[in-house]
């Protein structure tokens, strides 16, 4: 009973000592975006572009495997996402592609920052990730 005792102490303890990171609300997606087809061909071509642009604008925050484990993502007051789950790789690649091209809170948006060519790329190599 004392070890019990212990374990919920120090839980309480360090979770005290950490930032509260809220889990972002769902995405209202405009029908037009979710049912949205990919121009984009799924190929190596692709994914190596879209790895290239992935690492240089979302890696930070949604960590290199796409886990929201990033180095910027503790200083989020949202948690970036895990687009290696099941909730994620089940979306749209309209959805996935609105969500980037015109963000919303602590997510930015790129629109005018990237093509719609280069967010398609990204999209398509974001369905790479697995857990």
């Amino acid at each position: 009973m004392k070890n019990v005792k212990l374990f919920f102490v120090s839980v309480l303890i360090l979770s005290l000592g950490l930032p509260a990171v809220a889990q972002p609300k769902p995405w209202d997606v405009p029908a037009n975006f979710k049912s949205m087809k990919n121009p984009v061909a799924k190929s190596e071509a692709s994914n190596k572009t879209g790895m290239a642009l992935y690492t240089k604008n979302c890696a930070s925050c949604h960590g290199k495997a796409g886990l929201g484990d990033g180095v910027k993502a503790r200083a989020l007051k949202t948690h970036p996402g895990d687009f290696a789950g099941a909730a994620y790789q089940n979306q749209t690649d309209g959805e996935h592609f609105y969500k980037t091209k015109f963000g919303r809170g602590e997510m930015p948006k790129y629109e005018g920052k990237l093509s719609d060519e280069d967010i398609w790329n990204i999209v398509n190599y974001m369905r790479t990730f697995k857990k």
